[in-house]
C-alpha cells in the first residue's frame, strides 16, 4: 500500500528517469529557436567544427564527456536541419520511388535520442518515429570520427533508412552508407568508412567473421572498428536470433561421406519409427478418451522422443489438457530418480530426436536394425588403450606399431564418419522440412532464412548436413564443407564500446537484457508513451512500405 502511494506521488522509475531528462530536451528547443537565424552554411560549419575539435581529443571516454557537453546544441542542429528540409519541401528518391521531406523531430523524440546515445533501449510503440529518433544519436556519436552504425533486420529497411534519414546527414555534412547483400569487399569498405553506416546483423556479422577469420593483410579487412551502435527490433535481433550463429565456410579438404550408402537404410529405418510412432500415438488417444490422462501423457511424450514433428502429436499440442498431460509426463521423466525408466523408454524406439539441440541419437533397437551383424559397429574404439598396448608389445618392430597404429587410427575414422553421416541422415529425415527449412531449386538445395522467410542461395548448412539433406532429396551431392570461423550475434555486439537499441516490446525481455548486455554496453530500458503528434510519419511509411511490394 505504502509503495503504491508513493509510485502515485513520485512516479514510477521510468517516469522520473524521463522527468530528469527534459531539461535537456527543453534546452535543445531553445537552442533550435537560436539556430533558426543562421544560414545553412554556418550550421553546417558546426558538424565540422566539433568533427575537428572531437578528433583532437585521444581518450574515447574524454570524447564521449565531450559528446554529452553538446548533446542539446548537437541535438538543436539536426532538428533544425529537419525543419529546414520540411520548410522548403525537400525532394528525394528513396528506393526509387519519390518522397517528400516532411518530419521535425518532437519532444518526445527528442527523449528518446538521449535515451539511445547513453546506451539504453527505448520502447517506442510502432508510429512513435524510431527511424527519425535514431538520427540524433547517429549524428552525435559519428562526430567522433570512429563510425556509428545502425542495425535493422532486412537489407530492404537498411537502404530504405539510409537514403531516406540520409537527406538529414548529408545536409549536415555527414556522409552515409548502406551494406547490401552480394557486395564487392572493396564497395563494403567504402560504406564502412562512412560516418553512419546502415546494415542488417548478419552482414555486420559476417563481415566481422571475414576480417578476422580470412583477411591475412588489414588492407583487406572491411571494418573499421567497433565504436557506437544502435539495434532497430533489439529484442528480435539480440534475444530471439542471439543463439543462431553465424558460420562462414569452406569446401573440406577432403570429403569421405557415405550418405548414398546410408540413406536406404535410414528411409526404411525412418518410415519404421513413424509407424511405431503412429501406433503409440493411435493407443495415446484411445487412453485420453477413456480419462486416462496420465498414460495418454506418457505415451504421447514417447511420440514427441521419437517424432517430435508428428502430426497428431502437434494437433494434442492444441489442446490445452492434453498438453499439460504430455509436459508433465515430461517433467516427471526428467527427475533423478527416473533416469532408468526413461532410458528404457528412448530403447523402445529406433532412435530419439533432440529438437532443442537438433540432436539424433540411436538405441539399441535402431543400431541392430543398420548393422545386425556387427554390434560394435557404432562404438568408437579406445584409441588411447590401444595405442598403449601397442606400444607396450616387446613382439612388434617399430615399423609394425607405427603401421598398427595407423589401421586403428583408419577404422576409428571409418566408425565415427559412419556414426556422423547416419546421425545428419536422421536429423534431414527428421527436423528438416522442404518448403520450411529449405526449398529446391535448379537441383539444388537453397536454405530459406527462419527468421525473414527468405530464400539464402549459396548458404549451405555446415557438417555434412546439406550434404544429408542433398541425399534426402535427391538432388547432386555438392563437396561436403567444414567451419573457418563462426561467432553468436550475441557475442558480436558485445565488442562494441557503446550499444543501444529500438524496439515496441523491450519491457518483457527487460531482465534477460540486463543480465546479458548490461555488463557489456550498459543498456537500460525506458519506455516511453506514444505521441499522436506522429501521424505523417506513420503515413509517410506505410505509403512508402506500399510503393516497395507495389513494384
Amino acid at each position: 500500500m505504502v509503495g503504491w502511494i508513493l509510485k502515485k506521488i513520485l512516479g514510477s522509475k521510468n517516469q522520473r528517469e524521463l522527468r530528469r531528462l527534459m531539461p535537456i530536451v527543453r534546452r535543445a528547443n531553445e537552442l533550435d529557436e537560436q539556430f533558426k537565424s543562421l544560414s545553412d552554411d554556418d550550421l553546417r560549419a558546426k558538424t565540422a567544427a566539433w568533427k575537428e575539435e572531437i578528433s583532437s581529443i585521444p581518450g574515447l571516454e574524454d570524447q564521449w564527456k565531450k559528446l554529452d557537453e553538446i548533446l542539446p546544441e548537437a541535438f538543436a542542429v539536426v532538428k533544425n536541419a529537419a525543419r529546414r528540409l520540411k520548410e522548403r519541401q525537400h525532394s528525394f528518391t528513396v528506393c526509387d520511388q519519390p518522397m517528400v521531406w516532411d518530419m521535425v523531430h518532437f519532444d518526445v523524440q527528442l527523449l528518446g535520442g538521449i535515451v539511445l546515445h547513453r546506451g539504453r533501449i527505448a520502447e517506442m510503440a510502432t508510429g512513435e518515429g524510431k527511424t527519425l529518433v535514431a538520427t540524433l544519436p547517429l549524428y552525435l556519436n559519428a562526430l567522433t570520427g570512429r563510425g556509428a552504425h545502425l542495425v535493422t533486420v532486412n537489407d530492404y529497411l537498411a537502404r530504405r533508412d539510409a537514403e531516406w534519414m540520409g537527406q538529414l546527414y548529408n545536409f549536415l555534412g555527414l556522409t552515409v552508407g548502406c551494406i547490401q547483400h552480394d557486395e564487392e569487399p572493396d564497395a563494403r569498405r567504402e560504406q564502412y568508412a562512412m560516418d553512419i553506416t546502415y546494415g542488417t546483423n548478419s552482414e555486420f556479422g559476417f563481415d566481422y567473421l571475414r576480417d578476422n577469420g580470412m583477411a591475412t593483410t588489414r588492407e583487406q579487412q572491411v571494418q573499421r572498428g567497433y565504436h557506437y551502435a544502435i539495434v532497430d527490433e533489439v529484442d528480435s535481433i539480440l534475444i530471439d536470433e542471439a543463439r543462431t550463429p553465424l558460420i562462414i565456410s569452406g569446401p573440406a579438404t577432403i570429403s569421405t561421406h557415405q550418405y548414398d550408402k546410408w540413406k536406404p537404410l535410414i528411409e526404411q529405418l525412418v518410415r519404421k519409427q513413424n509407424m511405431l510412432c503412429n501406433r503409440v500415438a493411435s493407443e495415446a488417444i484411445e487412453k485420453f478418451e477413456q480419462g486416462d490422462v496420465e498414460t495418454g501423457g506418457r505415451l504421447m511424450f514417447k511420440v514427441k522422443l521419437g517424432q517430435p514433428r508428428n502430426k497428431q502429436l502437434l494437433r494434442m499440442m492444441e489442446d490445452p489438457d492434453k498438453r499439460r498431460a504430455i509436459d508433465k509426463a515430461e517433467l516427471s521423466f526428467y527427475g533423478d530418480t527416473r533416469k532408468e525408466e526413461l532410458f528404457a523408454l528412448k530403447e523402445e524406439l529406433f532412435f530419439t530426436i533432440d529438437e532443442k539441440s537438433n540432436e539424433a541419437d540411436l538405441s539399441e533397437q535402431g543400431r541392430s536394425f543398420l548393422n545386425p551383424d556387427d554390434p560394435n559397429a557404432f562404438v568408437l574404439p579406445d584409441l588411447i588403450n590401444e595405442f598403449t598396448e601397442i606400444d607396450l608389445d616387446q613382439t612388434l618392430t617399430p615399423e609394425e606399431k607405427d603401421k598398427k597404429k595407423a589401421d586403428r587410427q583408419q577404422h576409428c575414422d571409418a566408425q565415427a564418419e559412419r556414426i556422423h553421416n547416419i546421425s545428419q541422415l536422421l536429423r534431414a529425415y527428421c527436423l528438416f522440412e522442404k518448403d520450411v527449412q529449405y526449398v529446391i531449386e535448379d537441383n539444388k538445395v537453397v536454405i530459406v532464412d527462419e527468421f525473414t522467410g527468405r530464400k539464402m542461395p549459396g548458404r549451405r548448412w555446415s557438417d555434412g548436413l546439406h550434404q544429408a539433406v542433398e541425399a534426402k532429396e535427391g538432388v547432386q551431392i555438392d563437396r561436403e564443407t567444414q567451419t573457418l570461423a563462426t561467432i553468436t550475434i550475441q557475442n558480436y555486439f558485445r565488442l562494441y564500446q557503446r550499444l543501444a537499441g529500438m524496439t515496441g516490446t523491450a519491457e518483457t525481455e527487460a531482465a534477460e537484457f540486463h543480465d546479458i548486455y548490461k555488463p557489456i554496453a550498459s543498456i537500460k530500458r525506458v519506455v516511453k508513451s506514444t505521441t499522436r503528434s506522429l501521424r505523417r510519419l506513420r503515413k509517410l511509411t506505410r505509403e512508402l512500405s506500399r510503393c516497395w511490394w507495389a513494384r
